[in-house]
């Protein structure tokens, strides 16, 4: 193991820890608001934030999608150049934490914000931001990446950067109450596939990570099972647990695959799939195909995690565990959105995966685009 580690954003956990906004935000700073839909405006949230922000010049923006857009977000870019903002608070899930990452930094950018996804404008800095976290799910609240939508190519790319971490994050698990439970489940899938995507890969002998790892992983197992009895102990295990499967810690120092993303981004991308059930989709399939190199860690987590016997087909039987884990939900883990032959619909999702440059997924870059159709071939 060798790394460097450091996480600088400062966490504000439980009920009614919005109002810690009033001291976190200096008042000479002008604010600018960014949320979704307007839920928060049913729920409390907002109410609470307005109240947080009395001794505050504040102004807001509204409309970020489910899959935060270059052309929404450039609205809230040009409100930050033109009004001087010096503070961003997002209040929302990880669409609107992703979106506030990128006005934050394009803002101080003079050319066009995509230029941050192509890599044509490499961050340096960014308008500081906090966060206000309503759906767990991303761990976007405590990490430096996002991920953003170009509508007019369908493009959906991420970015990372360390300007890019919320100077703080409240996470209060009564704003959960009110989700509906389409919300509630892909934020437990999400949170699922994150740990996957991190500690599925090859045996390091990592104690810690590893252990971590399946402690999480165990975790969603377990309020999986207890859907049907939310109560505060379950929301507040749910937002913790999905706020430490991606902050960074359990992938330092170690290897990573994120070929299911970057494969069920493209499905979003194009058919406009609910990201986790992008992810239900591709990565059963990814895993039968990629066997061989994960076997080991596949045993693992089928006996430390699952609880399964020892015996040569453990690694199937862990995959067929993640399945059932899927299916628990009811998950409709085809890609319905194309009806009949997906044969163009894969050819599809594999051009987009060469244009991006993604010809060398996984944490061996074994996955190349004829190994991402067959994946596909499988899953669709």
């Amino acid at each position: 193991m060798q790394f460097s580690y450091a996480n600088p954003t400062v966490i504000h956990f439980g009920k009614g820890q919005i109002q810690q906004i009033a001291n976190s935000i200096p008042t000479d700073a002008k604010v600018l608001v960014i949320y979704g839909g307007g839920s928060i405006k049913s729920n409390g949230v907002y109410d609470q934030v307005v109240s947080a922000l009395a001794n505050h010049q504040w102004q807001e923006f509204s409309g970020v999608e489910p899959n935060p857009t270059k052309e929404t977000l450039d609205g809230a870019i040009d409100i930050v150049k033109r009004d001087g903002i010096g503070f961003i608070l997002a209040v929302g899930g990880g669409s609107v934490i992703d979106g506030s990452k990128f006005v934050a930094a394009a803002a101080l950018h003079k050319g066009d914000s995509w230029d941050i996804m192509s890599g044509k404008y490499r961050i340096q800095d960014a308008v500081p931001l906090g966060a206000i976290l309503t759906l767990p799910a991303t761990g976007s609240e405590s990490n430096m990446g996002g991920v953003i939508t170009k509508k007019a190519t369908h493009e959906k790319l991420a970015f990372m950067a360390p300007a890019c971490y919320p100077k703080f994050a409240v996470l209060d698990p009564e704003a959960m109450k009110t989700l509906p439970e389409r919300q509630l489940v892909n934020g437990l899938v999400d949170a699922w596939v994150h740990v996957c995507e991190q500690y599925i890969t090859l045996p390091t002998g990592s104690m810690v990570h590893d252990g971590y790892a399946e402690v999480l992983l165990r975790n969603l197992l377990k309020l999986g099972a207890d859907f049907g009895n939310q109560d505060d102990a379950w929301r507040e295990n749910l937002m913790w647990t999905a706020n430490q499967a991606l902050n960074g810690l359990i992938g330092t120092g170690m290897p990573q695959d994120w070929a299911t993303h970057m494969i069920g981004h493209e499905l979003t991308a194009l058919w406009n799939v609910d990201h986790a059930r992008s992810l239900a989709i591709v990565q059963p399939s990814l895993l039968r195909n990629q066997i061989e190199s994960k076997r080991g860690k596949l045993e693992q987590m089928g006996h430390n995690v699952f609880g399964l016997e020892a015996g040569a087909d453990l690694a199937e039987r862990t995959i067929d565990a993640i399945d059932n884990f899927y299916a628990s939900f009811a998950l409709d883990t085809q890609l319905s959105e194309v009806p009949g032959d997906k044969t163009d619909a894969i050819e599809s999702v594999v051009k987009k995966l060469i244009n991006n440059g993604y010809t060398a997924l996984g944490e061996n870059q074994a996955i190349t685009p004829d190994v991402s159709r067959a994946i596909l071939e499988r899953a669709l």
